[in-house]
């Protein structure tokens, strides 16, 4: 046996035991000091520095979505607090930011987002034992204020971006029937961080900006005044599409028809906004919209009669998703307490959102095109074979239709995979610093429906709507995600 009490180096150096045992402990010392300082900074509340990026195929803080064997490469995590109102089960802040701590699909597995939920700042906590455990479950805190949620309780900024979930929850209504989430209270707080830190990171604000034009605005400034990358909107726009079709960029437009089904506030919002990202691409870009008039009832019905839609658009519309109507049950008689919103742009184009309860199960849009306009469609690959349009002329299958419609499908079960593509466009900004799509299509859709719930309230009044004048162009591109799981 070869004996322990002196060792000799590659260099032929000896050293005896006692030297061995100070040499310990001269590297052990700064370990055990660097050690204490981080249990003083944890003990004190003070934020850590951001987590570095580890080089791909490190094992170190392992968890699903970033070990070697994930599904997807390793990346550095995007730091992110989640500010909600209430956190139920299957609510906006679970299908959101659920997703972060559970993955994409819900369910514990890979894939999940690039992104990293290291704070909860829930305003109703009563309310929301479900996103309390879930939170404990994940060792995500849940701070008691939004400058918490920030600072992670220090005295800095310590996040990178915000996820702003202002949707669910007990709060009362206003004169217009629409629901007063506290969403500007809910951003000036995150911008009164963000402007004392004098860093400005993304915010991500979930469907409209506010209930009424001038907090939208508020926000609107807030964030460019404090040159903070602001998204917002609907999962509508960048989930499926069935058949796979899109306005063609700079295509001229005469009418665009929406039919969307549920509340008028909650659901028609996102009838909005799936009317607004195809409007937004027509030839010279969005001009603002001059009015917005809600009509109800019979009124509906005799709009088409005067004119003020075509009723072919409408049927086209209707025929591009599933219906609850009998065949031999007339439009008339099978809609409950029929909608419809008509928004006159500046530039000519007339928008049109119905809401059909009763007959319409599911969101769908018919447009007409204007001169020497073809339809955009993606390949032939990605639409399945029953999904083709049924407008194309027989036999000549390369010509568009005389209306292109689609239906804006949606997975309406667990885990509910429409939310994965509006989560990982709020991570292409998160990482970019720029909008992944224009905050000014939410900031026109959260003025027009607004406008619309005025209107309906006043029976019907025409409204018109001069600072709506939001000019923009969107370079944002939609792409047809592949068919969803089911989880559940």
């Amino acid at each position: 046996m070869p004996d322990c009490s002196t060792a000799t180096t590659a260099a032929g150096h000896r050293f005896s035991a006692e030297n061995l045992r100070r040499s310990a402990l001269l590297l052990i010392c700064p370990l055990l000091l660097l050690a204490s300082g981080v249990s003083v900074l944890l003990a004190e509340g003070k934020p850590l520095p951001p987590a570095k990026a580890k080089p791909a195929g490190s094992t170190a803080d392992a968890r699903p979505g970033t070990s070697p064997a994930s599904s997807t490469p390793a990346k550095e995590k995007i730091r992110v607090a989640g500010v909600v109102t209430l956190f139920g089960k299957n609510s906006h802040p679970e299908v959101i930011c659920g997703r972060l701590m559970a993955g994409e699909n819900l369910n514990g597995q890979d894939p999940y987002p690039g992104l990293e939920l290291v704070s909860l700042y829930i305003d109703q906590p009563e309310h929301s034992e479900y996103g309390l455990e879930m939170a404990k479950k994940h060792g995500v805190p849940v701070f008691d204020t939004i400058t918490g949620a920030l600072t992670l309780g220090g005295e800095k900024l310590a996040v990178d971006g915000v996820l702003l979930v202002a949707e669910h929850g007990k709060y009362e209504k206003d004169v217009n029937e629409q629901k007063l989430y506290p969403k500007l209270r809910l951003f000036t707080e995150i911008a009164g961080v963000i402007e004392q830190s004098g860093r400005s990171i993304p915010v991500f604000s979930d469907k409209h900006l506010s209930h009424t034009w001038s907090e939208a605005d508020a926000i609107y400034r807030t964030a460019r005044r404090l040159n903070i990358p602001l998204m917002a909107g609907s999962s509508l726009p960048s989930y499926q599409r069935k058949p796979a079709l899109n306005v063609p960029q700079e295509a001229p437009l005469e009418q665009i028809i929406v039919v969307g089904y549920g509340s008028n506030e909650a659901y028609g919002f996102h009838a909005l906004e799936a009317l607004q990202c195809l409007a937004e691409r027509r030839k010279g870009g969005e001009t603002g919209v001059k009015s917005v008039q809600a009509l109800t009832g019979d009124a509906v019905w005799a709009a088409g009669e005067a004119g003020l839609y075509d009723p072919e658009l409408l049927q086209a519309a209707l025929d591009a998703g599933p219906r609850r109507r009998r065949a031999d049950k007339p439009l008339t008689e099978s809609v409950r307490n029929p909608s419809v919103v008509v928004i006159e742009y500046r530039d000519g184009l007339r928008g049109l959102m119905f809401m059909l309860n009763g007959t319409a199960v599911e969101f769908t849009a018919a447009w007409k095109p204007g001169p020497a306009q073809a339809v955009s469609d993606q390949s032939a690959s990605e639409q399945p074979a029953d999904q083709s349009s049924s407008s194309e002329p027989a036999g000549n299958p390369a010509s568009p239709p005389k209306h292109p419609a689609t239906l804006f499908s949606l997975q309406e079960v667990r885990p509910y995979s429409h939310f994965t593509y509006l989560v990982r466009g709020v991570e292409q900004m998160m990482r970019t610093g720029k909008a992944t799509w224009p905050v000014e299509r939410t900031l026109l859709t959260t003025g027009i429906l607004n406008a619309s719930m005025i209107s309906r309230k006043e029976n019907g009044r025409l409204v018109e709507t001069p600072y709506l004048d939001i000019e923009y162009r969107s370079n944002w591109e939609w792409s047809q995600p592949p068919p969803p799981i089911v989880t559940e």
